[in-house]
């Protein structure tokens, strides 16, 4: 599984990335896209920080954050997480804990990591929807486009 994870968050960093040069390319100023953008970010903490044992981090799940920090934030999390598969074994493990509203679950981690870049991907297919409704040029960020652009098939 780590090779597999490490495949799939070295894809879920390429994606937020492409996101992030569109938005910050077209000078995007829309708030619904940059809140999405930004819930995203944060959500990438958020799990990480649960995983860990951490306290929450300083971030607020639905707060629209300006591009340079979310630059920061794609940088710095993308980061984190890909040291965190690198230093781990097994993920095979049940994390207990409550959701920011308090609730308390139980999932496999696994599973909560696979949740996560499909997380990213369905908020990245909105704020491309989002982009294209304000007039704007969505970024293409398949994974199929990732694995093209690895294998040198095409140019990022």
């Amino acid at each position: 599984m780590k090779e597999y994870f490490l495949k799939l968050y070295a894809y879920n960093e390429w994606a937020n990335r492409r996101v992030l040069k569109a938005i910050v390319g077209q000078g995007v100023t829309d708030e619904k896209t940059l809140s999405l953008f930004s819930h995203q970010m944060v959500a990438n903490y958020l799990w990480l920080h649960r995983i860990k044992g951490l306290d929450p981090p300083p971030y607020e799940l639905w707060k629209t954050y300006p591009t340079n920090q979310l630059e920061k934030m794609v940088e710095e999390v993308s980061g984190l997480w890909l040291r965190f598969i690198e230093a781990n074994e097994n993920f095979n493990r049940i994390l207990k804990y409550k959701n920011y509203v308090d609730e308390y679950y139980e999932n496999n981690v696994e599973n909560i990591m696979i949740h996560l870049v499909n997380h990213g991907t369905y908020h990245r297919g909105q704020i491309a929807l989002r982009m294209r409704q304000c007039g704007y040029l969505p970024i293409n960020t398949d994974f199929i486009t990732y694995d093209r652009v690895i294998s040198g098939q095409l140019k990022a």
